[in-house]
């Protein structure tokens, strides 16, 4: 049985699952390729994915969503909210002449089976689950027979609210009533790190009181609202914003942290999804709390993720198994379209020359396979570089045409992980925070003494492993600079013909395809990018 499943709305994607071997064939993300960020569904990926299939799929599955602009209540398929197997939309639809089953459960749902069915506990195992996003923010507990229970709402959109936050300090923000940039929210998870520790003060503790409680935040909230308070377009970087910043995201983590405390307490592993998973702090505080026997994000915690877990959810209703094995590299091959090579050296990859050349303080582009899921770069669409100098971080964000207070991500073997962090077990995903132990790492270490590191294994990505390997025995350290191959506000590079025009605009020195490793032999000045829109 084929399950082919698709995610509406932002952050749309495509998801196939072969249910006979309980695998994930694919899932495809819309914004990948070098669209905008956020993209929705559109028919370039519907035939993508399509064309990856071998036969037309015998389950087609939607993940409910909201109508925006209409009623609140107004849905896609099964809409939005609800847990229970009631709120499913069971049918038949003709495809191609041919009837296949419908199946669609919410976007609450699907964030829940995303999780379970990509965790490494075995079926029937009690889970936790938290999800925390910008609409949700809600405990629930997986029995041994698959059932949930919602354990409470601790906020509601925790994550909405910490993007109104950012939006509230910076000038530049202008959209009105009930409408946020979905990138805020990471930019305030940087800027939280030159928060100074302490206690709110009377200001902050009334923005904060303001804010946590606040139900109906995209309905009926305006930066607007808050032109009287003493961060409004005070600037982002300015240190009374970073200060408040700090202790609001302290206050929403201990927010929850206190209800789990006094709700959550049998021991079993948590479960995390939403947006919020992707703050790297948080998610080291929750392995702190001691609270759970594990805990588990997957890559794609964001709603990356939902078209995934509404298949999972589908193959659980045809034929009863929740778990899949998955690649995190399952997403859209690399197209190698034709480039001019005027001005290239093209050599076959040699590690031992890539890693001389990285250590000579070249910045490369790295494509490897199939991209990863999930918005984090895991070495398969990478930018990587030395990471000893200051100088290095600060030309890297130049390249990425992005705000100099963003730190830049190390990946690291996973075997010497200890040597350099202070987290000694494996971050496959990037979904850590670590303090930095060796002072050599300039390049990628947060202005907190922090980094969010990947760890690379041998198995996990062989080919990533070796570069850092080649690395490690000419410089003594196992570990890289790794940020995503991206156009700034789009998704990763996935073609031959961008990744050139993005190398000569930005000054790339170089790049690898598979198998080659291109240099380029002047940079030019930088050149119009375009983008695909």
């Amino acid at each position: 049985m084929r399950v082919i499943s698709f995610k509406p709305g932002h952050d749309g994607t495509i998801a196939a699952l072969d249910a006979s071997a309980v695998e994930l064939t694919y899932s495809y993300e819309a914004e990948k390729d070098s669209f905008l960020r956020y993209s929705t569904i559109t028919p370039t990926s519907v035939l993508d994915a399509a064309g990856r299939l071998d036969a037309i799929p015998d389950v087609v599955a939607i993940s409910g969503w909201l109508k925006k602009g209409i009623a609140p209540d107004s849905s896609v398929a099964a809409g939005y909210y609800g847990i229970a197997e009631r709120s499913e939309v069971v049918g038949e639809k003709t495809i191609f002449g041919r009837k296949v089953h419908f199946y669609s459960s919410t976007h609450e749902r699907s964030h829940l089976w995303c999780s379970y069915g990509m965790s490494p506990f075995p079926a029937g195992m009690p889970c936790y689950a938290l999800i925390w996003e910008g609409g949700l923010g809600d405990f629930y507990e997986i029995d041994e027979r698959l059932e949930f229970v919602h354990l409470g709402k601790v906020m509601a959109s925790p994550g909405n609210k910490y993007a109104f936050l950012y939006a509230l300090a910076d000038p530049k923000f202008t959209l009105p009533e009930g409408e946020l940039r979905y990138e805020d929210s990471g930019k305030l998870m940087a800027l939280c790190a030159y928060g100074q520790t302490g206690s709110p003060d009377r200001d902050e503790r009334a923005l904060i009181d303001f804010l946590l409680p606040y139900d109906t935040f995209l309905h009926s909230l305006s930066k607007e609202n808050l032109r009287k308070s003493p961060y409004y377009n005070v600037g982002v970087t300015h240190q009374k914003f970073t200060n408040v910043a700090r202790r609001f995201s302290d206050a929403i983590f201990d927010s929850f942290h206190t209800f789990a405390k006094k709700n959550l307490t049998k021991g079993y592993p948590l479960l995390i999804s939403g947006g919020c998973g992707l703050n790297c702090e948080w998610n080291r505080r929750w392995l702190e709390t001691n609270l759970f026997s594990d805990v588990f994000i997957p890559p794609c915690t964001n709603d990356t993720g939902s078209a995934i877990g509404t298949a999972v959810d589908a193959m659980r209703h045809f034929t009863g198994n929740t778990k899949i094995t998955w690649n995190v590299y399952s997403g859209q091959p690399f197209i190698l379209d034709e480039i001019d090579r005027t001005g290239l050296e093209v050599h076959p990859l040699d590690y031992g020359q890539v890693a001389s050349a990285l250590l000579r303080d070249k910045v490369i582009g790295w494509v490897q396979g199939n991209c990863e899921i999930g918005p984090r770069a895991l070495g398969n669409r990478s930018i990587l570089a030395a990471p000893f100098s200051k100088a290095t971080r600060k030309r890297l964000n130049r390249i990425k045409n992005r705000e100099g207070f963003r730190p830049i991500a190390p990946v690291c073997l996973e075997e010497d992980v200890a040597l350099h962090f202070d987290l000694a077990r494996p971050s496959p995903y990037m979904l850590l925070f670590q303090k930095v132990l060796d002072s050599r790492l300039e390049a990628v270490t947060h202005v907190d003494g922090t980094a969010r590191a990947q760890t690379v294994s041998r198995e996990q990505n062989p080919h990533l492993f070796q570069l850092l390997t080649s690395f490690k025995a000419k410089s003594g350290v196992g570990v890289l600079c790794n940020t995503s191959l991206n156009f700034n506000g789009a998704g990763f590079i996935n073609r031959a013909s961008d990744l050139l025009a993005y190398a000569r605009a930005t000054g790339l020195d170089g790049f690898v395809i598979n198998d080659a490793f291109y240099l380029l032999k002047t940079t030019p000045p930088g050149a119009p990018i375009r983008q695909k829109v």
